[in-house]
């Protein structure tokens, strides 16, 4: 995750409820009045898994409350094409108000009808703006996934601290009247000194107070219930999870439901590893993520050799090749691409990548091939520094698939052995004008354009 203006300055409209106890707003519920008109639809949701997520922003979009409505034009094509979810920004508000991309969160209810910190949107746009952009997205048969950020928090006044031993700013009195939070609340306090990790010397969060738990997960309108049952999300993208117990984020999907995947950022796939069966949840395959890189900007495919999470756990992988924090696959960007969405694990799309700086029909193509072709487990049929060819053997549905991607400067050839005999094959990627026929032992030459990649199946 990124932050900008770190700390610039606490905005003094954030509404005051001095008067209240923490024990009176923990019993009285809801402050808010407004009610959530929108029907939502009862269409049933693509399968999160079947096809592919659109990251659906990047970092620094376009402020001024306009971005709910820009991501809704677009969720009838990107459903026609082959996605199946698109993941959100944090959708609450946050200390640098209509300038945050809401990675410093102050009140977890005000999605952008609250005058608080600056402005009454969110940057993003308003809570009636969002819930039209989810009942859109679901109209498409998409499911929508929270950015959740519940490892520190930003905005509080100060207070004196007396295990902190200085004055914190860790008051926080939120105009939606939900989940008031004091020192005790952060770290340290009296029974609790630290978690696993604080990010940027915000306030940190302590999982462990059951009063913390009650409003994030437990609660019937806590964090995690009010985004599934009221504002109808359908899967949580956990922020740095680095910072707190693998337990927390389990604990959240288990009262909630969802899809469920964490921001372990990490290319140790032993930790990777590690992470998801204590969270009992996906990650993102940082793991995948650093081969990629060290393959395709370093002109080496042999490192796509190496271990990634989806080798050991594709059930649990989530393969990317940029997102709002890192886009470090700058050269040959597509045939990193052609790799995730031929290979297993569950393939997520950069907005950025997919909407302006990429081939969007190849991407398609791509997408289509995976939703299509991509089943059953990986062999690989041959590595080198410039060639890289794998074999997808089918099922769940699908024939399966050869993928041949070429990082040199000429056209590649290859004999192969797939799992056909006697078949006629083509090139789906259109790359290549060949339409063999394998062997009676299923042996086939196949060929790659350079800097390019074909993928080939029964015709």
């Amino acid at each position: 995750m990124k932050l900008s203006n770190f700390f610039y300055g606490f905005l003094t409209s954030a509404f005051l409820l001095s008067s209240c106890s923490k024990e009176e707003i923990v019993d009285s519920g809801s402050v808010e009045s407004d009610v959530l008109q929108t029907e939502f639809s009862s269409k049933a949701l693509k399968p999160i898994g079947s096809g592919v997520m659109m990251q659906a922003f990047y970092w620094n979009v376009p402020a001024g409350g306009t971005w709910w409505d820009v991501v809704k034009g677009k969720v009838d094509d990107w459903s026609d094409a082959g996605i199946d979810a698109i993941w959100l920004p944090p959708v609450s508000k946050a200390m640098n108000g209509p300038l945050s991309m809401g990675y410093d969160p102050f009140d977890y209810y005000d999605f952008g009808q609250y005058n608080q910190m600056g402005s009454v949107e969110t940057r993003f746009g308003s809570r009636s703006e969002l819930t039209s952009l989810i009942t859109t997205a679901h109209n498409e048969r998409l499911s929508v996934i929270a950015d959740i950020v519940i490892n520190h928090n930003s905005g509080g006044d100060s207070e004196p601290n007396e295990w902190a031993e200085k004055d914190t700013y860790t008051d926080f009195n939120p105009m939606s009247g939900l989940f008031y939070r004091s020192k005790s609340d952060f770290h340290p306090n009296k029974d609790f000194k630290k978690d696993d990790g604080i990010f940027g010397g915000f306030p940190d969060l302590s999982h462990a107070q059951p009063y913390v738990q009650d409003w994030l997960w437990k609660r019937s309108n806590s964090v995690a219930k009010y985004y599934k049952n009221t504002m109808k999300f359908d899967g949580w993208r956990f922020d740095y999870v680095k910072g707190f117990a693998p337990w927390v984020a389990r604990e959240w999907q288990r009262n909630a439901g969802g899809f469920a995947v964490g921001e372990y950022w990490d290319g140790d796939v032993n930790k990777l590893k590690k992470w998801v069966d204590q969270a009992q949840m996906s990650a993102f395959d940082f793991g995948c993520y650093y081969k990629m890189r060290d393959a395709f900007m370093g002109n080496n495919l042999n490192a796509l050799n190496g271990d990634m999470l989806w080798k050991r756990n594709a059930s649990r992988a989530v393969t990317f090749v940029a997102n709002h924090d890192t886009d470090e696959i700058i050269d040959n960007k597509l045939l990193a691409y052609a790799y995730i969405l031929t290979h297993e694990g569950y393939p997520a799309i950069f907005y950025r990548d997919y909407e302006e700086w990429l081939d969007k029909n190849k991407l398609n193509n791509l997408i289509w091939i995976h939703n299509n072709l991509a089943g059953g487990n990986t062999s690989n049929l041959w590595t080198d520094n410039d060639e890289y060819i794998a074999k997808r053997n089918g099922g769940g549905g699908k024939n399966g698939l050869i993928v041949y991607i070429n990082n040199s400067n000429s056209w590649k050839e290859r004999w192969i052995e797939t799992n056909w005999s006697n078949r006629q094959i083509k090139d789906y990627t259109g790359n290549s004008g060949w339409q063999p026929t394998t062997q009676s032992s299923r042996w086939v030459k196949i060929q790659a354009p350079p800097k390019g990649y074909s993928v080939w199946s029964l015709k």
